[in-house]
Parts: structure tokens; sequence; C-alpha cells
């Protein structure tokens, strides 16, 4: 039998978003995150710190990180009201060690920053298509894998990148395959302004 000809397109897209801002990240900072109490968190090590960014030493890189926010909000999102850091924290995964797959809750958007060297290998960040529990699961030929069917994906991360994404992606750092610390600093978002709509009585100001 002739095979038809068909055409297959994108119906909604997910994205993630990366800006480097090294920049706005000087040695003395890094020095200070790094120097910060660590305590166990399932696997790796999270800072005793979870509201990192209102530290007054570390301006450059909240107002680099606001920046970036700003531009996910109008140029992604497409939104008017303000993406708004709301607790934020450093990670430290040491050899060996990877992190748990996970989701954010209360946060609209969430992000990492990799503010100092990265090990070799990096320790991907992987996002998964499920986040819960899956009725139907099917084995993908690794032949015609794409970006409609693939499970996972990987982001690759270096040095000075913040990456954003949406808070409700189910993700997971790979282990940490170096001799090195693997350093981040991670967070959440939440909007600031008007959303809804007066006439519609669904108006809420935050």
């Amino acid at each position: 039998m002739a095979t038809r000809a068909f055409d297959v397109k994108p119906l909604f897209a997910e994205p993630y978003f990366v800006m480097n801002i090294a920049d706005a990240i000087s040695p003395a900072q890094v020095k200070f995150i790094q120097s910060l109490k660590m305590n166990s968190n399932q696997v790796n090590q999270i800072s005793d710190e979870l509201y990192l960014f209102d530290q007054p030493k570390l301006k450059s890189i909240a107002e680099a990180v606001q920046s970036a926010l700003d531009t996910y909000a109008s140029e992604v999102l497409g939104i008017t009201q303000k993406l708004e850091v709301t607790q934020s924290w450093a990670l430290m995964n040491p050899p060996g060690v990877g992190m748990h797959g996970h989701t954010h809750s209360n946060s609209i958007v969430s992000g990492s920053l990799y503010y100092t060297d990265m090990p070799d290998p990096p320790g991907n960040m992987i996002f998964e298509r499920h986040n819960s529990y899956r009725q139907l699961e099917f084995i993908i030929d690794g032949r015609k894998q794409n970006i409609y069917n693939a499970p996972r994906n990987a982001v690759v991360p270096k040095k000075g990148d913040i990456v954003l994404f949406s808070s409700g992606l189910q993700h997971y750092v790979e282990p940490n395959n170096s001799s090195q610390n693997r350093y981040a600093i991670a967070f959440n978002t939440f909007v600031r302004g008007t959303i809804g709509s007066f006439r519609d009585v669904s108006e809420l100001k935050i």
C-alpha cells in the first residue's frame, strides 16, 4: 500500500529560557554563597538561608535575576504582570550525588542559577514529560524520538547561566560524576500586579 502524505505541526510548546548573567557575579559573592551553612536535602545539600536574594551582598545578582524574569514575563509569557522571586536558596551536590525528581509548589516560574564553575561533566538538569501517575506507558522507539514523544529532555548547565522554566515541570539533576562539588542557586517566583478582569468579576490584585 502506498504511503499517504501527512503533516505534523506543534499544538502547544513548553519553553525553558536561558540567559547568561556571569557579568553580574563577583568572586566575593561566590565565596559568600559557598560559605553559607548547609543542611541535608534528601540526597544533596541545601542552604539554611532560604531567602538568599534578600542578602545585601547579593544585590547585583538579584537585580540580574529580576531582569531575566522581566524579559521572560514580557517576551515569553507575553504578560504585563511582574514576576518576582519568592524564596531562593543555594544547593550543593558533592561527587556522586544528584537531585531527586520534583516540581515546585506555590510558584509560577522557577529557576536555577549556575553562579560558579561547573564540574566536568556538569550534571545535566533533566526535564520529564510526566509528573504524576502514568495510566498508560508506551516504549518509544529511540530511532523515532522527537519533540512530541520524548519522555525527557536534558539541559546542560554552564557557568553564569540562569535557566527559567514552568514550576510544574518535573525535573531532576543527574549524579555528579566528577570529583568536584556542583553548585547552584534555585528560586521560585509569583506574579505581582492585577490578574483577571474587573468586568468579569475575576479581578485579583496581588
